[in-house]
């Protein structure tokens, strides 16, 4: 029982880098409603871990290891290979003038700097109740969820239909990964509406533009994501 208790949360962890490699298979392949449902998976299973961890008093280092290599994959890898899908086929074109290289590699920044990123959260011990720069998940959730929407919708095609553009969100995605700009976690210090404003306003709004939008609403809700953390920096700050 105690080797079950103690490697319960892990294998939710296994779980969470077993459906990021399928829906890496799947992306590749074009199946973008199986990689959607993987991602939501890995997302369910990425926060239970931890949560099961704590609630059967099992924190390890193995665990820790496990969370950010299986991380790496789902959150990390998957990003970058929809931006390398998404800029798969305009060759070397883009800004309209040759860059004398496949500009689909650029994507791959996006895997790069998501590793960098994990590797700086878990050497930092300040970001309890935010994260400094844009976490992983809702990274790959912003990417993949517009190209999704794409897809499906025909939405952010004045994106995906310009290469120029599509390598700038690389680019811009990649920073924000490790910008020193501080983003909501939604994680409570205190139940005080006054010490939860920025998560509040967040919900709300991400609740409306879900029943707006649909589908297409689920990138918008990390675009707004991003703004609401801005707007609420001074707050962050303080805690």
């Amino acid at each position: 029982m105690n080797f079950i208790r103690n490697n319960f949360a892990n294998a939710l962890t296994l779980g969470n880098l077993f459906f990021g490699s399928v829906g890496a298979i799947q992306l590749v392949l074009g199946d973008y409603k199986t990689t959607a449902l993987c991602i939501i998976c890995s997302l369910v299973l990425d926060f239970f871990d931890g949560f099961v961890a704590r609630a059967l008093k099992a924190n390890s280092d193995l665990g820790v290891q496990l969370d950010s290599l299986a991380d790496m994959v789902s959150f990390g890898f998957l990003p970058g290979l929809t931006m390398y899908k998404a800029l798969e086929g305009f060759g070397d074109q883009a800004f309209g003038i040759s860059l004398h290289f496949d500009i689909k590699y650029i994507g791959l920044l996006v895997t790069l700097f998501s590793c960098l990123r994990l590797a700086i959260f878990n050497l930092d011990e300040d970001q309890k109740y935010y994260f400094k720069g844009l976490n992983t998940p809702s990274n790959t959730i912003l990417l993949f969820g517009m190209y999704y929407a794409f897809r499906e919708k025909h939405a952010f095609s004045f994106l995906f239909e310009n290469a120029g553009l599509l390598t700038l969100l690389s680019l811009l995605c990649s920073w924000l990964l490790v910008s020193p700009i501080k983003m909501i976690a939604m994680k409570f210090k205190s139940m005080k509406l006054q010490d939860n404003y920025p998560k509040v306003t967040l919900l709300a709004g991400c609740i409306i533009l879900l029943s707006v939008f649909g589908i297409t609403g689920i990138p918008l809700c990390m675009i707004y994501y991003i703004a609401v953390s801005l707007l609420f920096q001074k707050n962050l700050t303080q805690i």
